[in-house]
């Protein structure tokens, strides 16, 4: 069974200033059923709403800052993102006051717990996406692990590849240790030698193993392309060889 992809927007965000509605139905045309927002709620939901539906694509979450969740601007957010049909309120980054300490990782864990009752009501998920830091050890623990043992299984870790390998994490060990919350995943390459420079394939990802354990596994709705190396590829051709590879991999039966 073939794989649906969306877009993380931030991989084409020049593009997406100049032009949102053309950028939108250029990756729509390249393959891509949906897309993740990021930043700021720089557009109305009415304008959003119209260039989603413009280029036919699906909102599959969206990148949200920590103080946007936060409680002097929470309903506004949960506001915004039902008049935009956003379901995924995905954190990707935290303040250094929340991760200065194991400790402020599991009150950080604690606060995501709170967040993540008040979100269920309204029918939409939180969710944090990792970088590399997470996973070098911070009194003697690992972040990462210490902050999904301590949140609730509905939280959805947002696995992004290419920055769990740049951590220097065992994928798949990750993977494992927490079935069925990967429920929305960016796909981003990563090769020891030379970074975030390739596309998906010419990469050190086993994308055979990563995909088949998200699909039958990791309880995996959504399967996000994130590519950042600008130096190697602007940034549309970036997304573009992206997915086209993973296409070639879908026909050539490696995923």
């Amino acid at each position: 069974m073939a794989f649906t992809y969306s877009v993380q927007l931030y991989s084409v965000r020049t593009e997406l200033q100049r032009d949102p509605v053309q950028t939108l139905s250029r990756l729509k045309a390249m393959g891509y059923s949906g897309v993740e927002g990021f930043g700021g709620f720089n557009y109305t939901s009415a304008d959003v709403k119209y260039a989603l539906s413009h280029a036919e694509l699906k909102l599959v979450g969206y990148h949200t800052s920590w103080t946007y969740v936060q409680e002097d601007k929470l309903e506004s957010t949960i506001k915004y993102f039902r008049e935009i049909g956003n379901k995924y309120v995905i954190v990707p980054a935290l303040p250094e006051e929340c991760t200065r300490s194991i400790d402020e990782w599991k009150r950080t864990a604690e606060k995501f717990n709170f967040i993540s009752k008040r979100l269920q009501g309204e029918g939409m998920v939180l969710g944090y996406h990792n970088h590399a830091s997470e996973f070098k050890t911070l009194d003697g623990e690992v972040p990462f692990t210490v902050f999904f043992d301590n949140t609730d299984p509905a939280i959805v870790m947002q696995v992004d590849n290419g920055h769990l390998m740049a951590g220097g994490a065992d994928l798949m060990a990750i993977m494992r240790r927490y079935p069925g919350r990967a429920r929305s995943v960016h796909l981003k390459p990563y090769s020891k030698s030379s970074g975030y420079a390739p596309i998906i394939g010419q990469d050190d990802i086993d994308w055979t193993e990563f995909l088949h354990w998200c699909r039958d596994k990791g309880g995996t709705e959504h399967y996000i392309v994130e590519y950042e190396h600008e130096e190697a590829h602007p940034q549309m051709e970036g997304v573009e060889l992206c997915i086209k590879a993973l296409r070639e991999m879908e026909a050539a039966g490696k995923i």
